[in-house]
């Protein structure tokens, strides 16, 4: 079990690297995230701001597609909001509704979420009921 806490804390320190290069000039909160993929390797990123507020982009989503658009199948995703107050309520470090949706399209069911400062959930427990289209037709 410890290396899997090990690991845990390896991919959520990559998160917390991630973090510190995000552009996020109209809300201050910096956000990274990393995703462990099949082959071993370790994809991050960060969320990235814009004056429309629509089309900005959290860190989960760049980190998910990044490593989709590098080939990548991923297994497991931490995600660190750094700037989340040591006191705050867990809810402020959890991943939005967005990026739980593509988190159930890209990740497996059973994907290990580790969030920074809360611990971690199972991807079933964060969204318990996806939105899900019929693959078989």
């Amino acid at each position: 079990m410890a290396s899997a806490d090990n690991n845990a804390e390896s991919l959520l320190v990559v998160a917390r690297q991630a973090a510190t290069r995000a552009h996020c000039p109209y809300s201050n909160f910096h956000v990274g995230a990393a995703v462990r993929c099949d082959d071993g390797s370790v994809i991050d990123g960060c969320n990235v701001e814009n004056a429309s507020y629509g089309l900005s982009i959290c860190a989960e989503r760049v980190a998910l597609f990044a490593a989709i658009t590098q080939g990548k199948r991923p297994l497991e995703l931490a995600v660190s909001c750094v700037d989340a107050q040591t006191d705050a309520a867990p809810g402020s470090r959890m991943p939005c509704g967005a990026c739980r949706q593509v988190m159930q399209e890209l990740l497996p069911a059973d994907a290990k979420i580790h969030i920074d400062g809360v611990g971690h959930q199972h991807l079933s427990e964060l969204l318990p009921h996806p939105f899900e289209l019929d693959h078989s037709s």
